[in-house]
């Protein structure tokens, strides 16, 4: 995705090798690749971070060849036809392979950056690793990428009654997107990571939702002039996903991979923070706090609505509403069960 790019920027010296790639065997290790959604190709950064991802997984025990593709979809098929090895995708695109991991970008489940780094560190520990697998397929890592919020072309839509009848641009794929849109009664606009920016900017639609790292990169201030605004609440979390066929890969090869790109956290989200601080000042629109609650209690009731369809996992859910109350043990929802 586009507005992603610029976060990648910060990604490729955490993958820098302990050992100079001469100390190690190369001609021995298996030859496999892995699928990279980048929208510029081979001369994208996120391409050129798992470049880099490549020269630490010699150290691991395989020869990673990384494979451009500006289409994120072509790229998951390819992955899931056998044409590669391992792909680099969204976490949204990541839940038909693994469900537990997917649900990380469950809307309105991850209170703060603290809550998501706890987070990113106990399933990226070897105790977690039983629930990074499902089938032949494994999760090798998860990048943080921002909060996601809600953009609005008229800074009177704030509250959830609001809503009711606009146009949203719809991630098409997604679906807890189109579930929460049809839920508070606004009309869906089918879009994709390469064309919502446009539908927004140039008015075809009133209400985006985006990370704040796209303000910059998609232009999404353009959208915003002249009497537009972003709610300072978090719908989500995004994040990247690096999945496996795991029967491709030497042992222990996945978990080397979690604990590395874990540790990169803190550094990852510095950048993210840096973008987000570079949002005119002006745009921004902090609601009351019975509108925030409202806007909880709204995505609460979607996020148990969708696990009983089987679209988020329970246990991952119930992981993150244990992070939530031990920061917030008198919140409503820690004296029940519904999570």
């Amino acid at each position: 995705m586009r507005n992603l790019l610029a976060l990648a920027l910060i990604l490729p010296a955490l993958f820098v090798p302990k050992l100079a790639l001469a100390q190690v065997q190369k001609e021995a290790l298996p030859k496999l690749s892995i699928c990279v959604f980048d929208p510029l190709g081979a001369n994208g950064s996120l391409f050129n971070t798992m470049k880099d991802y490549r020269n630490a997984a010699f150290e691991w025990g395989a020869d990673l060849e990384p494979r451009a593709y500006t289409d994120e979809k072509i790229a998951v098929d390819d992955f899931k036809a056998g044409q590669c090895d391992a792909m680099m995708v969204t976490g949204s695109r990541s839940r038909p392979f693994n469900k537990f991991a997917a649900t990380i970008e469950a809307i309105g489940a991850i209170s703060d950056e603290d809550m998501l780094r706890t987070l990113l560190a106990t399933i990226s520990g070897p105790k977690a690793a039983k629930y990074m697998r499902e089938g032949q397929y494994e999760v090798a890592g998860i990048m943080p990428a921002g909060p996601i919020y809600l953009f609005t072309r008229d800074k009177e839509i704030d509250t959830v009654e609001e809503l009711s009848g606009k146009r949203v641009a719809t991630i098409d794929y997604d679906e807890p997107s189109i579930f929460l849109v049809n839920h508070v009664g606004a009309s869906m606009v089918p879009s994709n990571s390469a064309n919502f920016s446009g539908k927004f900017n140039n008015g075809s639609v009133d209400v985006a939702y985006a990370p704040a790292v796209a303000y910059k990169p998609l232009e999404l201030y353009k959208g915003l002039e002249p009497n537009g605004g972003i709610l300072r609440f978090v719908l989500a979390y995004m994040d990247f996903q690096i999945i496996l066929r795991a029967d491709k890969f030497p042992d222990g090869f996945a978990q080397k991979s979690r604990s590395a790109v874990s540790s990169y956290f803190d550094r990852v989200n510095e950048f993210v923070k840096k973008e987000t601080n570079e949002i005119d000042p002006k745009h921004w629109i902090d609601l009351p706090k019975e509108v925030t609650d409202q806007y909880g209690n709204i995505l609460r009731e979607v996020r148990i609505k969708l696990r009983d369809k089987g679209v988020y996992d329970g246990k991952m859910l119930r992981l993150m509403r244990n992070l939530r109350c031990k920061t917030n043990p008198v919140a409503a929802e820690c004296a029940e069960k519904l999570e």
